[in-house]
């Protein structure tokens, strides 16, 4: 997911020195997930690695959205690769549970996992059907509660597996309130740029986290700003004109919003990268410095376990 928002070489980065159809190494063989694959930068990866023919699990929500990317995908990719549907609503933890199923009852390993769907500033009385702040709920704990399911696969990878959390600029500027993750109070009282960055320094939180904790069996995970790009995450903005106009001045196409991520899934020297957070374009950069409060990890990480916990009782 991409912002809007100012931040750490956001506005004018250099130009990639990598590019995914010159250095992308052939991928024959890799199995893989992009969620929010139907637009945008997760439409521009599903493409990439098609063409260099992963076998790709497509995830969202909408079937209809869903069909028609694959069709435009499978064209575009020269009918290389593979493209397979997901079914996936992340803001919903008994869909993330059917998805991860799903997928393991057809595959027993994940090479890849792109954790790229979000959502960003909806309207503020939007919430998951769980009840949890819309954009925490479908950036952070949704995607934590996928990765976690899927790990005996990620863990079973024969090529390393990777897993790759898009954040944003806004996680530079996010910070931590507990009590706004549900709707309550206190939730209301924040606006919903500061509820966006919240999610985007969460999901710099469980890369961290996830690559700490699973190092030690193979597993690489990063996060990344993916830059200023134009998809429809903006359209929750405001005035159609002006967005019309920010887009022409200051935004770039979600094939570059796309590098970056490509770059730390699959280059061969991104295997070095564990707990990185890259910014435009696949350039390791400095993340939030909350990002690197141990103790402040470990507690929004045993607040997601507890959240997941919780639900598996409730079924």
């Amino acid at each position: 997911m991409q912002s809007l928002f100012v931040g750490q070489s956001q506005n004018s980065p250099p130009k990639p020195k990598w590019d995914a159809e010159r250095d992308m190494p052939d991928l024959t063989g890799y199995v893989t997930i992009v969620t929010g694959f139907n637009v945008g930068i997760g439409k521009e990866t599903a493409k990439a690695l098609l063409r260099k023919n992963a076998k790709v699990y497509g995830a969202a929500r909408s079937k209809a959205k869903a069909e028609a990317a694959i069709a435009d995908l499978r064209a575009s990719s020269g009918g290389k690769g593979e493209i397979v549907y997901l079914e996936l609503d992340l803001a919903d933890l008994a869909s993330v549970k059917r998805a991860a199923e799903e997928f393991l009852s057809h595959e027993s390993n994940l090479d890849i996992l792109f954790n790229n769907a979000g959502v960003m500033v909806p309207p503020i009385d939007q919430l998951t059907t769980q009840g949890y702040d819309l954009q925490f709920g479908t950036n952070v704990l949704g995607h934590f509660y996928f990765t976690k399911l899927l790990l005996p696969a990620l863990l079973a990878s024969t090529h390393g597996a990777r897993t790759l959390h898009t954040s944003s600029s806004a996680s530079q500027w996010g910070t931590i309130d507990f009590k706004t993750f549900k709707d309550g109070p206190e939730r209301r009282k924040k606006s919903r740029p500061w509820l966006y960055g919240q999610s985007k320094l969460g999901n710099v939180f469980v890369a961290k986290e996830f690559g700490k904790r699973y190092a030690d069996r193979g597993l690489v995970s990063t996060s990344m700003n993916p830059g200023n790009i134009n998809t429809e995450l903006q359209r929750h903005m405001g005035n159609p004109s002006f967005m019309e106009k920010l887009n022409e001045w200051f935004l770039y196409s979600p094939a570059l919003g796309a590098v970056t991520q490509l770059y730390a899934g699959t280059a061969p020297e991104a295997k070095d990268l564990n707990g990185a957070y890259l910014i435009p374009f696949a350039r390791v950069g400095k993340p939030n410095p909350m990002a690197l409060d141990a103790a402040l990890a470990q507690k929004v990480w045993d607040w997601l376990e507890e959240q997941v916990s919780e639900f598996e009782k409730g079924q």
